[in-house]
């Protein structure tokens, strides 16, 4: 399973996940959803998680607390081929700073979309701007943690930039795991009210507002979904995927991605490709090509293919 790499890196119960994908005949798996932050800025998103903070509302274990050069070891071992970073703004005044460390993240990790973010600020368009001018890949926003409304005033001119450019935006946006005054899906509504053209992927398909989320995705053609913890015991058991759904989200299937929340996880990452293979049998449409599009196809559609051949390491 690691190819080489030290056996230290992995735990000696991780399920494999490479048969998975092959099985399939998949090169590999292409995760939208993954984190790398600056380690000091880690460490306190870790603590909050630790703590049961109040905007986590639960005991959630964090499985892979490695450094940095571990878990690309670790990704890379388990076959995503094609990951994000993903920070997050959380007050004024950080975003640049973030944005420059992802830049150099990136850079350093070829698998890695280049990715950015930022907060409704004086001064947002203008960094927006110049992150799209270089070559951004991927924004993030977390309205939950950062406590901003996306149709803010402040951002519009950031979503006019964002909207032209095409440059797709991971948003937790849905009530899950804890609900404030900045979630739900009636933000979005609004915002692409303005902004119809934006490329939003909805983290955790919008938990738990699954119904009003899958809605927008069906009626706005750049809106998609990512997987990111749901059909999992441990998501489930709070906001478990409505049945009725189902048909509907396998006619949605070249709009799903896979998202795993890599590495602030409290089970294997197998576990979530273990939910999404058993849909097929809740429903036939969400079978083996259902699964090809989402652990892959969809993610290379979206932002392009890997850099290097799929099946290498560097």
């Amino acid at each position: 399973m690691t190819d080489g790499l030290p056996a230290e890196l992995f735990a000696s119960d991780e399920p494999e996940v490479a048969p998975v994908w092959r099985a399939l005949g998949l090169p590999g798996l292409f995760d939208v959803h993954v984190h790398f932050l600056p380690q000091s800025i880690q460490d306190k998103v870790w603590a909050v998680f630790d703590q049961a903070g109040p905007k986590i509302g639960r005991d959630w274990p964090i499985r892979y607390r490695e450094p940095h050069a571990h878990r690309v070891a670790q990704l890379r071992a388990l076959g995503v081929r094609r990951f994000s970073a993903l920070p997050y703004a959380h007050r004024p005044g950080v975003a640049t700073w973030l944005n420059d460390w992802a830049r150099d993240f990136a850079a350093e990790v070829e698998e890695c979309l280049w990715s950015a973010t930022f907060y409704p600020e004086e001064g947002v368009a203008d960094y927006v701007e110049a992150s799209i001018e270089a070559g951004v890949e991927v924004f993030k926003l977390h309205t939950q943690v950062g406590e901003f409304a996306l149709d803010d005033p402040l951002l519009d001119g950031a979503w006019g930039l964002v909207e032209d450019a095409g440059v797709p935006v991971v948003t937790h946006v849905g009530s899950g795991p804890v609900g404030n005054a900045f979630t739900g899906p009636a933000y979005l509504r609004r915002l692409l009210e303005r902004h119809p053209r934006l490329p939003v992927v909805v983290a955790h398909m919008g938990a738990p507002e699954y119904a009003d989320f899958l809605e927008l995705a069906e009626t706005h053609k750049h809106v998609r979904l990512d997987t990111t913890m749901v059909f999992t015991d441990f998501f489930d058991g709070d906001a478990p995927y409505p049945h009725d759904l189902l048909p509907r989200l396998a006619d949605l299937g070249d709009k799903v991605l896979l998202g795993s929340d890599f590495p602030t996880i409290p089970y294997p990452y197998r576990e979530q490709l273990d939910g999404l293979l058993a849909l097929g049998e809740r429903h036939p449409g969400l079978g083996e090509d259902w699964l090809r599009r989402v652990l892959w196809h969809n993610g290379v559609e979206l932002f392009g293919a890997p850099a290097t051949p799929p099946g290498t390491r560097p």
